[in-house]
């Protein structure tokens, strides 16, 4: 089974070239190391590597206007594979733009940071979403 950390420079192009303007969402579905995986070799547990990512870049997140807007915890796969789907940490991160996406990642602080949650991370996935209004149904 394929295992996903990170992306690309092409899937981040076309990610940012979708062509919709204005605030995103995004679905955050991550499953944490048992232990981390330091490359200066120190101990921790993948849990413990990703609430330091999260402790040392909310700051940033809350200065480009971005913010958590959902977060929750798996229980239970009612529909998909019964195996390897498996989410420890599963949240929505809005920003006001992609740019200010954009301008996250490439923070220095935030980069430095990026070493805690590559350390925790062993599996994950990174959905772009058009926030909408609620709807009355399942269709709108």
């Amino acid at each position: 089974m394929a295992s996903y950390t990170g992306f690309d420079g092409p899937a981040f192009r076309a990610f940012r070239d979708v062509p919709r303007k204005g605030p995103i969402h995004m679905l955050n579905l991550v499953k944490l190391r048992e232990t981390a995986d330091y490359p200066d070799g120190r101990e921790a547990s993948g849990a413990e590597a990703y609430a330091a990512y999260g402790a040392e870049t909310a700051h940033i997140l809350e200065r480009l206007g971005g913010r958590i807007v959902w977060r929750g915890k798996m229980e239970y796969m009612l529909i998909g594979p019964a195996t390897g789907e498996e989410w420890d940490v599963c949240f929505i991160a809005e920003y006001p733009s992609v740019e200010a996406f954009e301008a996250m990642i490439k923070d220095p602080e935030y980069r430095e940071a990026m070493v805690h949650r590559q350390a925790a991370v062993q599996d994950t996935r990174l959905i772009r979403m058009a926030p909408q209004t609620q709807g009355e149904n399942f269709g709108g």
